[in-house]
């Protein structure tokens, strides 16, 4: 089953500029961890911001689980395309504690539907024991393991992450790396997940694909590993 599914998709900031991305096309699987590899500029954030709803292409559309979110005559707001999101700097809510960090986006839920879910999510990123803890007080691993569980918790078809280890230092990396995989293997998530690294697709991913720049515009390629 196809989760995520991008037609001809292209986008520039101002009509009449050079487009950041022009007719990009792939589709992901179920259960999928999908690489998107490029260097400063090539549209790789962009990407996943058109795919999460902060920005509204030019052109093309874009399905989740079967249903359209965008196209030429029809937008889906962000919340409710069914996309989490890890950014680049984890986003925590520094005045909440681990807990209520992932308990915020289970409003919908009962009180004891938020309670398992918070206990699962706690236990799949083997942080029980740091409930109470406020982000200042986790290393940058432990942060990333909550940025994970908060995005994790609501259940999304499809997770985003940006730049995941771009905070890390290199010894760290190597450890997180494969952990992450297997975070997100056990939770059976289709992921695609941005990069300028290829350590990091090689660690993670399944296959990968590559926004190449030239004089005009961004296009798709795509590698398996």
């Amino acid at each position: 089953m196809k989760v995520l599914e991008v037609e001809g998709l292209t986008f520039s900031f101002q009509r009449g500029e050079e487009p950041i991305l022009s007719d990009v096309s792939f589709s992901i699987k179920k259960g999928e961890i999908v690489g998107v590899l490029g260097q400063s500029g090539s549209g790789k954030s962009t990407l996943l911001r058109l795919i999460s709803g902060l920005e509204i292409p030019w052109g093309g559309s874009i399905s989740v689980a079967g249903k359209p979110v965008v196209n030429q005559r029809l937008f889906v707001q962000p919340e409710k395309r069914g996309i989490g999101m890890v950014f680049q700097d984890y986003a925590l809510f520094p005045h909440m504690n681990v807990r209520d960090n992932i308990l915020f986006g289970l409003n919908k839920m009962s009180r004891a539907e938020r309670k398992n879910r918070l206990n699962e999510m706690l236990e799949l990123v083997q942080m029980t024991d740091f409930a109470e803890r406020f982000p200042h007080e986790l290393s940058g691993g432990q942060q990333q393991r909550i940025a994970l569980a908060r995005a994790l918790a609501p259940k999304p078809e499809v997770l985003l992450m940006d730049e995941p280890f771009s905070n890390l230092d290199a010894d760290l990396k190597a450890s997180i790396r494969s952990e992450l995989r297997s975070i997100l293997k056990a939770a059976g998530m289709t992921c695609m997940m941005v990069t300028h690294d290829r350590k990091d697709v090689e660690a993670i991913c399944d296959r990968s694909f590559s926004l190449s720049e030239d004089s005009a515009v961004r296009k798709v390629h795509t590698q398996s590993l």
